[in-house]
């Protein structure tokens, strides 16, 4: 009953990689119900209050950095508030419109779109924008991956001493 106690858990975790080029799935969501379901199945007794509490920074590090990241690269392109919101619903949308190359696409074109109609800059600035945005996307990516292994390293970590 362990394998199969082990394959739900790694399973939780592989859910919340695949979230991160997927932003429809919950990334933290699945890590997090990795660690409870490991508390179920096994024990929650080397999860401590100091594992919680570290969880919970990354935890806030996470969303901080889909936000700083999208904000970062669309400000750095000379992008608008308008464009970091088009860059938000252009990942939401896209792939539901574009399967898979959505996921790249829809922020491009959703930074794209906003810079032109609210901003109305000419067509070069708003796809400098919108490069800004999937720069933006790509590192938080990036960002959000490593510090999801961190999470994991520290699980296994307080799960293995």
């Amino acid at each position: 009953m362990d394998v199969l106690y082990w394959i739900l858990i790694i399973c939780a975790f592989i859910i919340a990689f695949v979230g991160l080029v997927y932003p429809i799935i919950p990334s933290v969501v699945f890590i997090v119900l990795g660690f409870i379901l490991y508390g179920f199945f096994f024990s929650f007794e080397p999860l401590t209050l100091t594992f919680w509490l570290i969880q919970a920074v990354f935890t806030a590090v996470l969303f901080a950095a889909d936000y700083v990241s999208n904000l970062i690269g669309v400000k750095r392109f000379g992008g608008s508030r308008a464009a970091i919101w088009g860059s938000t619903i252009g990942l939401l949308v896209g792939p539901f419109v574009i399967p898979i190359a959505g996921i790249i696409i829809g922020p491009f074109i959703g930074s794209v779109i906003a810079e032109l109609l609210v901003h109305q800059k000419d067509v070069k600035t708003s796809v400098k924008v919108g490069l800004g945005s999937l720069i933006g996307f790509i590192s938080g990516v990036f960002a959000k991956g490593l510090i999801q292994a961190l999470m994991l390293g520290i699980f296994l970590f307080y799960v293995l001493r």
